[in-house]
């Protein structure tokens, strides 16, 4: 009578929930295992090593101005990963505190391009002043829809002032009572939108090192603005 066991290593926990694992077939002349407990594929060792790298390693190249490419070359990584990890990283980011109410603000807009110098894009923001924090960011087009985004935000926290430039679009959202386009009045958000030309890579001037994609720059922004916020302004 011809017995049949599973062979369990007595060395392989699981990489997942540090369970037994049994041996469980080959690939590539390399030993494969399954959990167990969760039964999960997996191998004792890996070739690749971006399970290694933390979230917090791309995020300090990406803050620093690094782009994908050299971020993966100083991680050793592939570029795909690393594009892949800070979308995911962005989506559950929101901004580090709530919005304060009865607050000065101010909304100021800068140009860079997507894919290619015949595609212009506007990123638009709004900063406090006393405190120094980027309170909402979009990417798009320089229109209503767009810039409505920002000013509805502000509206609803109660805004005691809102300053902007003297572009005709928000004499049309801004309340009378709150707008002010008043000279030198939005030094604070021109001067941090330096600091970010500065600062990335991808919105220098007379550069060719423009994003791809809308949705990477703004992952790119919303990590760069708040996470650690209070340490990069």
């Amino acid at each position: 009578m011809r017995c049949w066991c599973i062979k369990t290593s007595p060395n392989m926990l699981c990489h997942f929930c540090n369970n037994a694992c049994v041996r469980k077939g080959w690939s590539k002349n390399t030993q494969k295992y399954r959990c167990k407990t969760c039964f999960k594929y997996q191998r004792e060792q890996y070739v690749y090593s971006s399970r290694l790298i933390t979230d917090q390693q791309i995020i300090q190249l990406t803050k620093e101005g690094c782009g994908i490419r050299s971020t993966g070359r100083i991680l050793n990584i592939s570029p795909t990963t690393v594009i892949k990890r800070i979308l995911k990283i962005a989506t559950h980011l929101t901004r580090s505190s709530p919005i304060l109410f009865g607050q000065t603000y101010q909304v100021d807009e800068l140009f860079t391009y997507i894919g290619n110098k015949n595609n212009r894009v506007c990123v638009a923001d709004s900063l406090n002043p006393k405190t120094r924090e980027v309170i909402d960011i979009v990417v798009g087009r320089r229109n209503k829809s767009n810039l409505k985004k920002i000013i509805s935000t502000l509206v609803l926290s109660d805004a005691k002032q809102i300053t902007t430039d003297k572009l005709n679009i928000y004499k049309e959202l801004v309340p009378k009572e709150l707008h002010s386009t008043k000279h030198r009045g939005i030094n604070h958000i021109e001067r941090q939108n330096l600091n970010l030309r500065t600062h990335l890579k991808r919105l220098n001037r007379r550069t060719i090192c423009f994003s791809k994609s809308i949705k990477m720059l703004d992952a790119v922004l919303r990590i760069y603005f708040w996470f650690g916020a209070k340490t990069i302004l």
